[in-house]
């Protein structure tokens, strides 16, 4: 398992073959809050994986023991001027960009507080594991801000406008089981195996062909939202993107041979 630093708060682990990629938020002494240097890391981190030919699935993941994210780094902001924050908003908001618009299928494993931004990263990938400690919530409205980092955007999509705004509005914390009947998170396991659970979920997502899953991920976020007409349009341009593979051709091969096949990942 190969491991990779991008400043002080981010770690990039490769599992197995290297087709599973962990990235880890690790900056444990404060409950992994975003701060402007957490930020620059995370993006260039998702720069250097959505770049990489070899890694089909990425795991968002967190070092710290009771939480995964708390979101945005207050203390930071506190000493902040009115000129500090406006700087500062061009590279969070990459920061969370850079997670939502990783090319492959992405999973968050989350435990403990996920609140705020770090919702918001949870809410940034395709799939959200969670274990029976996690609680979660967008309180941004409670310290007179609002969610920055997507989740006016990203919640409804979930869970419909009436519920996401409903917890928007009230800014309340919402626990483990609640936050599953809701849709919140869309696997829950039991304390301590978020981690787990999602790296398994990916392998099981990366034995797939590299083309297939990043032709899939820009279909299903590109139509998300169109009319039918539109969406299959998009499902079409690609669908034409992978139907003259090498992985289309190796995946046809391998199914009438009755053996697994080996992806060129082209």
């Amino acid at each position: 398992m190969g491991e990779e630093r991008f400043g002080e708060f981010v770690v990039v682990r490769r599992h197995g073959d290297g087709h599973v990629a962990e990235l880890g938020l690790d900056r444990p002494r404060a409950m992994n809050a975003v701060s402007t240097a957490m930020a620059r890391s995370l993006t260039a981190a998702c720069a250097a994986l959505g770049g990489d030919r070899e890694v089909r699935t990425v795991v968002l993941t967190s070092t710290h023991e009771r939480a995964f994210c708390v979101g945005a780094d207050l203390k930071e902001r506190n000493s902040f001027t009115d000129a500090d924050l406006l700087r500062q908003r061009p590279v969070t908001r990459a920061a969370y960009t850079a997670v939502l618009d990783l090319p492959v299928p992405t999973v968050a494993a989350v435990h403990g507080f996920a609140l705020g931004g770090g919702f918001e990263l949870a809410l940034s990938c395709d799939v959200i594991v969670a274990d029976a400690t996690a609680v979660v919530g967008l309180p941004e409205v409670s310290v007179g801000v609002i969610p920055g980092g997507g989740g006016t955007q990203l919640l409804p999509r979930r869970v419909g406008a009436a519920r996401a705004a409903e917890l928007v509005f009230t800014a309340r914390r919402v626990e483990a089981a609640e936050a599953r009947e809701l849709g919140l998170v869309d696997e829950l396991v039991e304390r301590g195996r978020d981690r787990e659970a999602a790296l398994e979920l990916a392998a099981r997502m990366a034995a797939n062909s590299p083309v297939g899953l990043r032709a899939a991920k820009r279909a299903l976020r590109l139509g998300h939202g169109l009319d039918l007409r539109a969406g299959l349009e998009v499902e079409d341009a690609a669908w034409r993107a992978v139907a003259f593979s090498g992985d289309r051709a190796e995946g046809v091969a391998a199914f009438n041979e009755k053996r697994r096949p080996e992806w060129p990942g082209e």
